[in-house]
């Protein structure tokens, strides 16, 4: 049996999540639901555009405050043993949790979690994601429609449910988690998106 075969034979059957992160590679588009390898489909244009954005903008911010860490898919990310193995755009994991990240996933919930939508992805991120990073303990999840030109942030309550948050009057969303972190929603709409050295000006790091 090819290599091509044996691998198409395994996303047939149940997996344990051990033998999918077995299975899966550094460069794997893919989750694990249920036993179900869920391939997912590669980024457009816009969708990477704004990720590298907010990965470069989030990694230095934090690395300069000393924060804790800013991981990019793909990375897997288990919130529970009986949650599904996900695979967000961008993770943020507080220096106090550190100890969750191992070497091929995140064992426990990120702190922050920021999911780009994608034609074949809204559905599954605003209801089955929404509901397992609550369920999973996911402090802060923003979602963000580059179509719709939407952004949805939620912050996890003291009752352990997810309470919607919203921009100021001038488009400003300040997070509860990553300390001191606000982001204009207008920064990723823009045909080019900003430089990211005058949005760290901008946030007081450089």
């Amino acid at each position: 049996m090819s290599s091509f075969q044996a691998r198409a034979a395994e996303q047939s059957r149940k997996l344990s999540y051990e033998e999918f992160l077995d299975w899966c590679d550094e460069d794997t588009l893919a989750e694990w639901v249920n036993g179900d390898i869920v391939m997912t489909s590669p980024a457009s244009s816009s969708h990477q555009a704004i990720a590298d954005f907010l990965l470069t903008v989030l990694k230095v911010y934090v690395e300069q405050r000393e924060l804790g860490r800013v991981i990019s898919a793909p990375f897997q990310m288990k919130t529970n043993p009986a949650l599904s193995g996900r695979e967000p755009d961008l993770l943020f994991i507080a220096w106090e949790n550190l100890g969750r990240l191992k070497n091929t996933y995140l064992d426990g919930p990120a702190d922050l979690v920021v999911e780009i939508v994608s034609p074949e992805s809204r559905l599954r991120d605003r209801g089955e994601k929404l509901a397992e990073y609550e369920i999973g303990g996911v402090r802060e999840y923003w979602i963000i429609d580059p179509a719709e030109r939407r952004t949805d942030f939620y912050v996890l309550a003291t009752d352990g449910r997810y309470e919607r948050q919203r921009a100021d009057a001038h488009g400003v969303y300040r997070s509860q988690v990553v300390a001191g972190f606000w982001l204009k929603e207008e920064w990723l709409w823009q045909e080019s998106l900003p430089k990211v050295l005058s949005v760290l000006h901008e946030l007081g790091v450089v």
